[in-house]
């Protein structure tokens, strides 16, 4: 078998897999164009704009933390095929609910299948991805976030601009949750065409069918090595729980996996992307051109993404970790001081934008990068679990705090406020995280046992 058809396999199910990222940066960021005019419709005080804004990050905190038990029983494809029904179920309904609360109940549905998605699908591709190129082929589901993000950021502006503000904030925001039910159905046909992972299905004794996709992916000769390696990570039979979490290699995993987790938001990501168009008005520009200001930061975020995808299996996760870090710093910096100055103009779209770049080159893609490969295969899916609930539990408290925080110490406080968690983390990354490009996800296990 020849190196272009053994590859097939892999880059059609890492662009199936990345389409539930698709979803996650849809169906995240379809608030950032709505919340201004639900703001107005219902009324929202500071506090309840934050609610709104951040309730469906609840059901993402409860999609992240049963998703890998459930995916350890029944299978990932089943589990990623359930995150897209719940995309669908939540479209339909916040675009028809009758009331706030409604609203509130289908875009928390929305939030596990955004849960599920951003924990499984990244295992999934590096439980089917050669060592070689795996941090490219996780990095791409980053890719689909951010692509998820820029599309929303066009619809979003296209409904905008079908008619006046009224409409919009009667009607308008409706139509951008319902537009999510098209992508949602293109997730579920596109699973039905990939398989199942072969290191869950020679965790399930299905050697057969584990090493017919190890072949497909890296042909006869390695794919025989890699399912017996597999085999050896798998041969303690005791079914994993929650106390093997105690071991010292898997406490240590676990540990990096979280704080890495947690810092990758509390940096101050989510605050931008979710206000971006709000962020643009405080500075004095209008409503429209907020909106294509906020589809710059989507292009950005796409371009800058593709350049960790070229150099995260050359470079290294460490050293693009760092570069990227000290970046988003510099760029915070410079956003809390036209804040403090009172500045207009230019100044602030670049200093985000360069903040947005430098995010998506490091932190953005390579934090699922390496808590996708850190942890053993037996304790991976529910030690993923463990670190995504962390990571959303962050998103949620930044979402929630930042109107509030913006409110009450003003702009310039809270973006320095980020600028110092991005020192710390420059710091963290630096000390703890262990590199792992080129090795195998057995090899890195191997590494963490001695």
């Amino acid at each position: 078998m020849s190196p272009t058809s053994h590859s097939t396999l892999i880059y059609k199910s890492t662009l199936v897999a990345s389409v539930g990222g698709l979803l996650f940066g849809y169906d995240t960021a379809v608030i950032s164009g709505a919340i201004g005019f639900m703001k107005i419709y219902y009324q929202l005080s500071d506090v309840m704009t934050g609610w709104v804004a951040s309730c469906a990050l609840l059901g993402c905190i409860v999609g992240a933390m049963y998703s890998g038990k459930l995916s350890d029983l029944i299978g990932r494809k089943k589990v990623l095929m359930l995150s897209a029904i719940l995309f669908v179920i939540s479209s339909i309904g916040t675009a028809v609910a009758p009331d706030l609360w409604i609203f509130v109940i289908f875009r928390i549905i929305g939030g596990m299948g955004i849960g599920i998605a951003s924990m499984l699908s990244p295992m999934y591709i590096s439980e089917m991805a050669p060592a070689a190129i795996r941090g490219r082929l996780i990095s791409i589901f980053q890719l689909g976030i951010v692509t998820g993000i820029l599309v929303i950021y066009f619809v979003n502006a296209y409904i905008a601009g079908i008619h006046n503000e009224t409409w919009n904030i009667s009607m308008g925001w409706r139509w951008m949750f319902g537009s999510g039910v098209i992508p949602s159905f293109i997730f579920i046909l596109l699973l039905l065409t990939v398989p199942e992972s072969p290191r869950w299905l020679a965790s399930q004794k299905r050697n057969t069918e584990a090493l017919d996709i190890l072949t497909q992916i890296n042909g006869a000769e390695i794919a025989q090595q890699e399912l017996k390696s597999i085999d050896e990570s798998l041969r303690d039979e005791t079914p994993f729980s929650f106390s093997d979490i105690k071991t010292p290699q898997l406490k240590r995993a676990l540990s990096i996996g979280i704080v890495l987790a947690v810092l990758s938001q509390v940096s101050g990501i989510n605050a931008i992307m979710y206000y971006a168009p709000e962020i643009f008005k405080s500075t004095g520009v209008g409503s429209d051109s907020a909106f294509i200001q906020t589809i710059l930061v989507g292009i950005i975020n796409v371009v800058f993404t593709l350049v960790a995808i070229k150099y995260v299996d050359h470079w290294g996760r460490k050293k693009l970790l760092l570069i990227g870090v000290t970046g988003m710093t510099v760029c915070l910096f410079v956003t809390g001081l036209v804040f403090y100055n009172q500045q207009q103009g230019y100044l602030l779209l670049i200093a985000i934008l360069g903040y947005i770049a430098c995010f998506a080159m490091s932190l953005g893609p390579l934090t699922f990068v390496v808590i996708a490969e850190i942890f053993p295969t037996k304790a991976r899916a529910t030690a993923m679990s463990v670190a995504t609930f962390f990571l959303w539990l962050a998103v949620f408290l930044v979402s929630q705090t930042f109107p509030v925080l913006i409110g009450s110490v003003g702009s310039a406080l809270t973006f320095w406020m980020y600028m110092i968690i991005s020192v710390f983390t420059f710091f963290f990354i630096w000390k703890m995280i262990p590199e792992t490009k080129g090795k195998t996800l057995e090899e890195i296990e191997k590494e963490w046992r001695d």
